[in-house]
């Protein structure tokens, strides 16, 4: 019994897959290691976006029409990927892996606008009054950047705050106070990084110059991958249980397939797993009840 308390009992293993011991993994010793990747990150991502259509409208020469759509279809990218990353997570990757290889991603996309923004023949060129004229090839290489770092965000947006969680186990109840904590923590990294970004780097960008001002995110989100390597040993994985998307619809599609089904009275007769422990490792099974029921009557038959 003794042998068993070292041990999570929400499923989560360390880096080498094995189950995590609770002493010498998660908590708040792994947490600041996620908290510094979600600061510089935010940093880096609020460094691009705060200034972005300044930059296409003076750098890119841009009119102002065209740069608010680019830089709002580039923010909907953005927020889009995600969808797509959680699949991933849940259902193939692992949170560790989908954070780990899109920040690297991330970078890339960061390392290639500084470029961009720095290195002769990449960055547009400007007249004696200071009216910029790109060629296509500076063009493309910028927005490659952009939408490598729309990429890298997408997999690292849906799945910092869960891993985040996951680093404390919901049956220790001192851990399960703490997770509430944590997300006071995660939001207020968030904010620091945001402060930083849409003020000292803005100014940069506008007085200093435009290499600085995406070297700095560049930079931050290198130490934000740093960050977070560097806590890999002390980090409780989940192990990919499948999609809830995926899962929904298996619910939607049955549901519609025995629309006319009565729902027997004892629980005994329905299709249910017969152990305590849900399918997914480290999920909890519903119990069954008649709280949530809609009753409709229909030509005689009841549905639930």
């Amino acid at each position: 019994m003794a042998e068993e308390n070292i041990y999570t009992k929400d499923g989560t293993t360390d880096f080498r897959n094995n189950p995590a011991i609770r002493k010498e993994t998660g908590t708040w010793k792994a947490c600041l290691y996620i908290l510094g990747n979600e600061c510089c990150e935010r940093l880096a991502y609020y460094g691009i976006n705060t200034n972005l259509v300044n930059y296409l409208k003076f750098k890119l020469n841009q009119p102002s029409v065209v740069a608010v759509n680019n830089v709002t279809n580039w923010s909907g990218t953005c927020y889009v990927m995600p969808l797509i990353r959680a699949f991933l997570a849940d259902a193939y990757l692992g949170r560790y892996w989908t954070i780990a290889s899109f920040s690297i991603i991330y970078v890339i996309g960061m390392t290639i606008l500084t470029m961009s923004a720095s290195l002769h023949g990449l960055k547009p060129t400007c007249d004696e009054k200071n009216v910029c004229h790109p060629t296509g090839l500076q063009i493309a290489v910028f927005f490659i950047g952009l939408y490598l770092i729309a990429l890298g965000t997408g997999g690292i947006k849906p799945c910092v705050s869960s891993f985040g969680a996951d680093q404390f186990d919901d049956s220790d109840e001192t851990e399960k106070k703490n997770k509430g904590s944590f997300y006071n923590w995660f939001y207020f990294s968030i904010n620091i990084g945001a402060l930083v970004a849409a003020s000292c780097l803005v100014w940069i960008q506008t007085n200093v110059g435009w290499g600085w001002g995406f070297g700095i995110p560049a930079l931050a989100m290198a130490i934000a991958v740093v960050s977070f390597f560097s806590g890999t040993r002390l980090y409780r994985n989940q192990r990919p249980g499948g999609s809830p998307l995926t899962r929904i619809c298996q619910v939607l599609v049955a549901s519609f397939r025995k629309i006319r089904t009565p729902v027997p009275a004892d629980k005994s007769l329905l299709y249910e797993t017969a152990d305590e422990k849900s399918f997914v490792i480290g999920s909890r099974k519903l119990d069954h009840t008649k709280h949530l029921s809609a009753f409709m009557v229909i030509s005689g038959s009841t549905y639930y």
